[in-house]
């Protein structure tokens, strides 16, 4: 990288070519990065400004438009929506936004008023609390971009009106990846004594008990994500078939495994184990552990869902920490199901990145 470029403030639009002084078109540009450039178009001489943002995320909407009857969704989902490093999830007419490089960051203005233009919402939201922020030598901060907001919001998953916190909870308040998964584990709940681990607000748990199981279990180290899974319970009229537990996941498998306890349904949906490459081999291990100990609460005839959300472990290398915890514990099965995000987390066909969660839900012997 010569003078010039280094020059460039970090963030800013720039023209790039090849070495041969060919175009490929605009990017966002940060010279202090570990990705300099996040090509946004293949035209070198497109106005990166709100019309061009207005265009892309109306594209991004149009598509869930398609795929959902109801406003509750991840409407921008990074590349896999031609938009690098900027994630917005919705709840209905309040939108949480994520802008995880210089570049994003830069253009929050035009994105805000893009989505005004759009939306109309009541609130616009900022989450870039991220360690990716880090990397791009921005700092970690949370704010109202427009609107207001006074507390948790409704967010509709599977039928259920349940909590998210966009200000201070996780993420962007709530896991919309994990909707399809479960739908598909809910599907196996009825009648059925379930344990949800690392739970968050307990989607899984929520969603378990609305089919009719007879028990499920939310564990999670966070007081504030449970209360919302409280709240949520008592909303859908849940509060008899779902209990809140704040314990660490190890630590409450554990105890549980002392004292006898087995359920026809373990559901693991850890953070990431591995948040950089350094930390893949220890990562892997730590699924291995998970795995093994999930499964020996996991009673015979009985299913295992567990997930990676690391973009750092391949779909194959988590399926062999998998298979080797399950026989640690000795535990025969088969897996009936592997699956990831669903589709308002489009893939880019080049970025095999984006393709971050896996996911195996298994039959255990």
């Amino acid at each position: 990288m010569d003078a010039a470029a280094r020059a460039i403030p970090p963030g800013a639009v720039a023209r790039i070519a090849d070495a041969g002084g060919e175009m490929l078109g605009c990017a966002t540009f940060n010279p202090h990065g570990l990705i300099a450039a996040r090509l946004l178009s293949r035209d070198a001489d497109e106005a990166i400004d709100e019309t061009f943002l207005r265009r892309r995320i109306n594209a991004a909407a149009a598509l869930r438009a398609r795929l959902f009857e109801r406003p509750h969704y991840r409407l921008v989902h990074a590349e896999g929506d031609r938009l690098p490093g900027l994630v917005i999830d919705r709840f209905d007419d309040v939108f949480v936004c994520q802008a995880n490089t210089a570049g994003m960051a830069r253009l929050l203005p035009a994105i805000t008023a893009a989505l005004e233009d759009l939306f109309v919402p009541r609130a616009v939201v900022l989450r870039a609390d991220t360690p990716a922020r880090a990397l791009e030598g921005l700092d970690a901060e949370s704010r109202v971009l427009a609107g207001a907001i006074d507390g948790p919001v409704a967010v509709e998953d599977g039928g259920l009106r349940a909590f998210a916190d966009v200000i201070e909870g996780q993420k962007t308040g709530w896991y919309f990846d994990q909707c399809e998964n479960r739908g598909f584990v809910a599907d196996l709940a009825p009648g059925a004594r379930m344990l949800d681990l690392y739970a968050h607000a307990g989607g899984f748990a929520l969603r378990a008990a609305a089919v009719g199981a007879a028990e499920a279990i939310a564990v999670d180290r966070s007081e504030l994500a449970l209360d919302l899974g409280r709240r949520a319970a008592a909303e859908n009229r849940l509060e008899d078939r779902c209990r809140f537990v704040r314990a660490e996941a190890f630590a409450e498998m554990t105890r549980l495994a002392r004292a006898g306890e087995r359920f026809d349904i373990v559901v693991a949906d850890p953070p990431s184990f591995v948040k950089n490459r350094r930390a893949l081999k220890p990562g892997l291990r730590g699924y291995r552990k998970l795995a093994r100990m999930a499964a020996a609460l996991v009673a015979p005839g009985g299913f295992l869902f567990i997930a990676s959300c690391s973009h750092n472990v391949a779909a194959d290398a988590f399926a062999e920490a998998v298979r080797q915890g399950l026989h640690d514990a000795e535990r025969g099965g088969r897996i009936l199901r592997a699956s990831g995000a669903g589709p308002d987390h489009p893939q880019h066909p080049a970025l095999p990145e984006s393709a971050y969660l896996k996911a195996l839900t298994l039959q255990l012997d």
